[in-house]
């Protein structure tokens, strides 16, 4: 659309011993990708990416070329199938009757959207196109039985006038970008300001400069806040009111005093997988996670309700989040105290199914500069057990 991590310490020397516990699947946000006929050629299979949304039609008279291609790639390749109608000024009825047409084949297997943005040529960021956007919204639901979501700018949530049964009944993508920079790999970030109307976003799109293996051009890049679970309830023709995203519309960072915190220092040494966080609680997106082996070097430790966290720095500037395991319960791995600097380099042992890409994402850095820093490129062959360079 137009709108267009890995040494980590811990030391956990808490005044009263607390024992913690390998917590079940903890629910992860989804990250993921748009596209239409401005990524033509793209192969939707080769990008990593967790769910796609294709565009299918514009206004009455226009269908994406690619959008068959795409949207047969995203659900073979078992990724998650948006399919979204750009809006034009008119009759929204048979523009969603076009829509329907289209996408009627994946009806209960792809979450349905309205791209609701203003153009040169169309603009309905106004009073009418609010009024038409419902007519579609309401016109779609009643012909498929899914409950769309609607895609808009930040902008355009605070300072138009939304109905009641619109808010209530159908989710919001919000689209809003701090720059144009480029940005290597899945980075949520939190939202600038506030959503007003809505009680939560379902999705947010925060670049579109986005760069992933597989596609040598920009993407716009977009996280949902749900599992794979609840992507599907909203692409399920049930007639039901579309679920509640489980995520605020801003989480405020974990850095404040809240419930207990201590400020340690330590490496924690994971004995399972685990996720790292925007923020330390379950509700913040997953942006990766660390794996038995790694470690990690962390600077504070909170406890919120059933978990206790830990806090690190990462290489991009901004705080990230690993939960230690369940308050009073058995612990994910081992920590040790006494950590006073990290090591001076940083090495990765390659695993089977990992990129450049899954790689440089997890430290923070450009997929680019981690191919270069082992003297190779972005299209070069890595293999399991194989070192990598970092820092």
């Amino acid at each position: 659309m137009k709108f267009k991590t890995k040494l980590i310490t811990l030391v956990v020397a808490f005044s009263a011993a607390i024992s913690f516990a390998l917590p079940s699947q903890v629910n992860a946000a989804l990250n993921g990708i748009d596209v239409s006929s401005n990524n033509y050629g793209i192969d939707v299979s080769r990008v990593p990416a967790d769910f796609a949304i294709v565009k299918a039609t514009e206004g009455t008279g226009y269908v994406n070329p690619q959008f068959q291609t795409n949207a047969q790639q995203t659900l073979s390749s078992g990724k998650k199938l948006g399919i979204y109608h750009f809006l034009n000024a008119g009759d929204p009825i048979p523009q969603a009757e076009a829509f329907v047409k289209q996408v009627r084949p994946y009806i209960g297997k792809a979450v349905l959207v309205l791209d609701f943005e203003d153009t040169n040529y169309s603009k309905v960021q106004n009073a009418n196109g609010v009024a038409n956007a419902k007519r579609w919204l309401d016109y779609v639901y009643q012909q498929t039985g899914v409950r769309p979501w609607i895609y808009m700018s930040l902008s355009a949530e605070n300072g138009l006038s939304w109905p009641a049964d619109v808010i209530a009944n159908y989710g919001i993508w919000i689209a809003q970008y701090n720059s144009y920079n480029p940005v290597y790999g899945y980075q949520p970030r939190d939202l600038f300001g506030s959503i007003k109307q809505w009680p939560s976003m379902t999705a947010f799109q925060y670049s579109s400069m986005g760069y992933l293996s597989g596609w040598g051009q920009n993407l716009d890049l977009s996280v949902f806040y749900g599992d794979r679970n609840t992507w599907d309830k909203y692409a399920a023709a049930n007639g039901s009111t579309a679920p509640v995203t489980p995520v605020p519309s801003q989480p405020a960072e974990s850095n404040v005093a809240s419930d207990t915190d201590y400020a340690q220092t330590g490496v924690f040494k994971p004995s399972a997988t685990v996720n790292i966080r925007t923020g330390a609680g379950t509700g913040y997106a997953s942006v990766g996670s660390y794996a038995p082996g790694e470690s990690v070097i962390y600077d504070h430790v909170y406890i919120r309700g059933t978990y206790v966290w830990a806090r690190y720095l990462s290489y991009s500037g901004r705080y990230h989040y690993v939960a230690l395991g369940v308050n009073g319960g058995e612990s994910y791995g081992s920590r040790s105290s006494g950590y006073t600097s990290p090591v001076s380099h940083t090495y990765y042992t390659v695993r089977s199914g990992d990129s450049f890409w899954s790689i440089a994402s997890k430290y923070g850095i450009s997929m680019y500069t981690l191919a270069a820093n082992n003297g190779k490129s972005i299209y070069s062959v890595i293999h399991p057990g194989e070192s990598l360079y970092i820092r």
